[in-house]
């Protein structure tokens, strides 16, 4: 235990799980990662938070990551920064700080559910963000004051709800320093087991945005996808407008369907395929610094991949970099490719995924760390994937 409460935790690779299994480290890519479990004064109460950073004294930029909202008080009982914390990584290799505060009526800050907006009839949900800006805006000051933060480098960031009240804060605390704001899937009132896709209130989460759009200094990412069981396309588009509509320096990306619900888009591990290129474009757009992770060594280069001539495999070998080991990639002669991570088997699922749609046979390119596909294209000799 350190001073405060604070558990110190260093990763040569962040975390690896299958079937709630911790796998073995297969090598990494980028810094060192330090995971700390804090506890962010608030006034009255605390925040429980996770932060994730690189090793050293930084400064660093610093993300405050922020999560959505499960509709039974169990889920919300149950919320977790692990359900986050490979997003995260994919920030924090790349100079990041960060935070992944629990708000409260969450996980193991615990207490009163203060976001509750009431009835679907009629919701307050200027109310609800209010209470939940509060505990955002605490762990962003927290992160401020950190002497290995930037404090002029700051990103507010989430997913669902926590998108909404990333850009809610955005609007009505003029937090000091903000450079963006990435929300994904952002929204309030969805249930797809009920309404598939079309959210309650529309109306009135709309008419929120449009009220904070004018007063969001930074640039704002709204990032979707097509198949959103929580909020369609039209939905999503039309909170996107209003919200620009008011004044906000806004982008929307819709991504197309994504798994079973693309809702998820960003928290699963091959999700960052399709999002790390839009936040990658965006920040770039605006002056943020963000490196690709991809092009500082020889593995690490996708313009290096054999035979590949898709965006599709090209982004899947992003996948590769970023997931959690065993981990493998796969090239075949007429440019198809496979991908697996997370699996004491992914050489073999890796070959099978090629060889799915390859007219020639499929070769491994690398697996874990190690490249392992040689110029004359033989490779390394492969007695899986059967």
């Amino acid at each position: 235990m350190r001073e405060g409460g604070e558990i110190l935790k260093v990763f040569a690779w962040l975390f690896a799980f299958i079937a709630g299994a911790a796998l073995a480290d297969e090598g990494t890519f980028g810094p060192r990662l330090v995971q700390e479990e804090i506890r962010i004064p608030a006034g009255r109460y605390s925040i429980a938070a996770t932060i994730l950073r690189p090793e050293g004294a930084g400064p660093f930029g610093a993300v405050i990551l922020n999560h959505g909202t499960p509709g039974s008080a169990s889920g919300r009982a149950s919320e977790s920064a692990e359900l986050l914390i490979h997003s995260a990584a994919v920030f924090a290799r790349r100079g990041y700080v960060v935070v992944l505060p629990l708000r409260r009526g969450f996980g193991a800050t615990g207490g009163d559910f203060a976001e509750d907006p009431g009835t679907c009839a009629n919701p307050d949900y200027r109310k609800g963000e209010q209470a939940a800006a509060e505990d955002v805006m605490a762990a962003y000051e927290y992160a401020r004051a950190r002497p290995y933060v930037d404090g002029n480098r700051m990103i507010l960031a989430g997913q669902s709800a926590g998108g909404i009240v990333s850009m809610y804060a955005a609007g009505t605390r003029n937090p000091q320093g903000l450079v963006a704001v990435l929300s994904f899937a952002a929204g309030r009132g969805g249930n797809p087991d009920f309404r598939p896709g079309v959210p309650c209130a529309v109306e009135p989460v709309a008419r929120l945005l449009e009220s904070v759009g004018k007063n969001v200094k930074a640039p704002v990412l709204l990032h979707y996808a097509e198949n959103d069981l929580y909020f369609n396309a039209q939905t999503s588009r039309h909170w996107y407008e209003r919200f620009a509509a008011s004044g906000a320096r806004a982008e929307y990306v819709l991504q197309p369907a994504f798994g079973r619900d693309g809702h998820y888009i960003f928290s699963e591990t091959l999700g960052v395929r399709y999002w790390l290129p839009a936040v990658e474009q965006f920040l770039g757009k605006h002056n943020v610094p963000f490196e690709r992770l991809d092009a500082a060594q020889p593995l690490q280069a996708v313009e290096r991949l054999p035979h590949v001539r898709t965006d599709a495999c090209r982004n899947l070998y992003r996948a590769f970099l970023e997931s959690p080991g065993p981990r493998a990639y796969a090239v075949s002669g007429d440019g198809r490719c496979g991908f697996a991570g997370g699996l004491p088997d992914a050489a073999d699922v890796a070959v099978r995924e090629c060889r799915t749609n390859a007219k020639e046979p499929c070769t491994l390119y690398a697996v874990d760390a190690d490249l392992v596909w040689a110029p004359d294209g033989k490779g390394t000799a492969y007695a899986g994937g059967k």
